[in-house]
């Protein structure tokens, strides 16, 4: 390939096989709806692990009624299609064939296959609590991954444009009678890359009549990040929302931390001493174990996400010590 070429990198590559962007777009609604496996270039893109054929293999065990063999199987898919926080080409194709699992799967791996979804559509996060980082859904555009000089950008892009396509599938989850469930679904919802007013909308009503506090909190971080994407929306209404919940003493401590984070996440502003108060309350600290519920945080650390956050966002230039 001519020096020329690599010296434009990747803008050669733009609607080829290797952007996973145009694949998955060609994908027809058909194939998606009647699992049509053998109709999707599996080939092309290895995972993490292995060749992508293994991948429909795997989905279908995931879709079968054998629990053992189901759980399994999505273990098998998140070792090779999201190690070690990273994303690959191979588990854009995946996020369609995942989004209907889910919706008609086992319940018990609902929430798991959900949170996969929505890991294969935000950048890398592990140990990133910070003002910039916790709520970042696209990653670095010169990034490549090398088996497929694809982009990993690109792969996001593929992957959040897969599931605004089939935001129907997503609603009902909100839903669910199962709270880790309305977490989840709130994770993904938060990467759509398209209908953002319904998407916020929905996350909106939800929050409304929502009971379980890891799920309040789930929604809020979902709201805030939809407007950090949304730049048309991000500067005005949902900073103001979000600074109102969080000096409301009269608002559940949880849902005034969540929504700490999220204003942080949104403003560039100095932190104010009523907020910097709230977050390094000892009553704060002893939310921990509920934010760990929260699917954001502990990517960011499994034992001490809450505690890091709030370490990150106040203090960014001490190094985090988790002692």
């Amino acid at each position: 390939m001519d020096d020329d070429r690599w010296d434009r990198w990747p803008e050669p590559w733009v609607g080829t096989d290797s952007d996973m962007r145009t694949v998955v777009e060609a994908i027809p609604r058909e194939v998606k709806d009647g699992f049509g496996y053998d109709r999707i270039p599996w080939q092309r893109y290895p995972h993490f692990y292995g060749p992508g054929e293994e991948v429909p293999g795997l989905l279908a065990r995931l879709a079968s009624g054998d629990a053992e063999a189901a759980r399994r199987a999505l273990g098998e898919l998140w070792d090779g299609l999201h190690h070690q926080g990273s994303t690959i080409a191979v588990a854009a194709l995946a996020v369609p064939f995942l989004l209907r699992i889910a919706a008609a799967g086992s319940p018990a791996l609902r929430a798991s296959t959900l949170r996969l979804v929505a890991e294969i559509a935000r950048c890398q996060h592990f140990g990133d609590g910070s003002r910039e980082g916790l709520l970042q859904v696209a990653e670095d555009p010169d990034d490549a991954e090398g088996t497929t000089l694809c982009p990993v950008d690109w792969t996001i892009q593929a992957a959040r444009a897969a599931l605004t396509a089939d935001l129907d599938l997503l609603f009902p989850c909100l839903a669910d009678p199962d709270p880790e469930v309305r977490s989840a679904a709130a994770f993904v919802l938060a990467t759509a890359n398209g209908g953002i007013p319904r998407v916020s909308c929905a996350l909106h009503g939800r929050l409304a009549v929502e009971g379980d506090p890891a799920v309040r909190v789930s929604l809020i971080l979902a709201i805030a990040q939809l407007a950090r994407e949304d730049r048309n929306d991000r500067d005005e209404q949902v900073p103001a929302w979000a600074r109102s919940l969080w000096s409301d003493a009269a608002q559940p401590r949880e849902t005034r931390v969540g929504a700490a984070l999220a204003w942080l996440c949104l403003v560039d502003d100095p932190v104010p001493g009523e907020l910097r108060t709230l977050l390094i309350d000892p009553r704060t600290d002893r939310l921990g174990e509920l934010f760990e519920q929260v699917p954001w945080i502990p990517p960011v650390d499994y034992r001490h996400g809450l505690r890091r956050c709030i370490h990150e966002m106040l203090t960014p230039d001490v190094p985090w010590n988790s002692r």
